[in-house]
């Protein structure tokens, strides 16, 4: 949802395809684009107008588990795309013989969308940076529901969360 929100793109009313459909990613993330109001398509692997639905999507998700499966010539011109697929393919290239690639073909991909997560370096580190955000979070709310704080140990922990807060903002604006 972050990723969704800081590319700009207005998630309420937005047509949205969810590929892949797991407890892990798809099914969340479709369940909380609802809750912000958008038109979500659950999608997978037997779909049978795939192409269409993301031809079709303001918004793509991708979490299928299937190297480069979503062509980037179906990502509509201007749409938002979040690839959270994580594959190893052969590639002679490389001296591990292996490359990780994502579920959409992102070299094509990158030329229409309008903003598109890579793979990798997408969305894996914004997810660390969020669950350190959340803990940060927890642990200040437990502290403060714990015990009773002084004046200076709330300034103490609001600088921690401060900077917290700094720290994600510019982990999220990295180019």
């Amino acid at each position: 949802m972050e990723l969704i929100k800081k590319s700009g793109i207005m998630i309420q009313g937005s047509r949205v395809v969810v590929i892949g459909r797991s407890v892990v990613v798809g099914g969340i993330v479709a369940e909380l684009l609802k809750w912000n109001d958008a038109t979500v398509i659950n999608c997978h692997e037997h779909t049978h107008n795939l192409k269409e639905e993301v031809q079709a999507a303001d918004i793509v998700v991708a979490a299928a588990g299937i190297p480069n499966y979503v062509q980037g010539s179906w990502i509509k011109q201007g749409a938002v795309v979040i690839d959270a697929g994580i594959n190893l393919v052969s590639d002679p290239n490389k001296r591990s013989g292996l490359s990780i690639v994502g579920d959409v073909e992102f070299s094509t991909a990158r030329k229409r969308a309008s903003f598109i997560t890579p793979v990798p370096g997408g969305v894996g580190p914004m997810t660390v940076q969020m669950l350190m955000k959340n803990t940060v979070k927890a642990a200040a709310n437990q502290h403060f529901a714990v015990k009773k704080t002084s004046v200076k140990e709330l300034t103490e922990s609001t600088t921690i969360a401060q900077k917290s807060l700094l720290v994600e903002e510019k982990f999220t604006n990295l180019p």
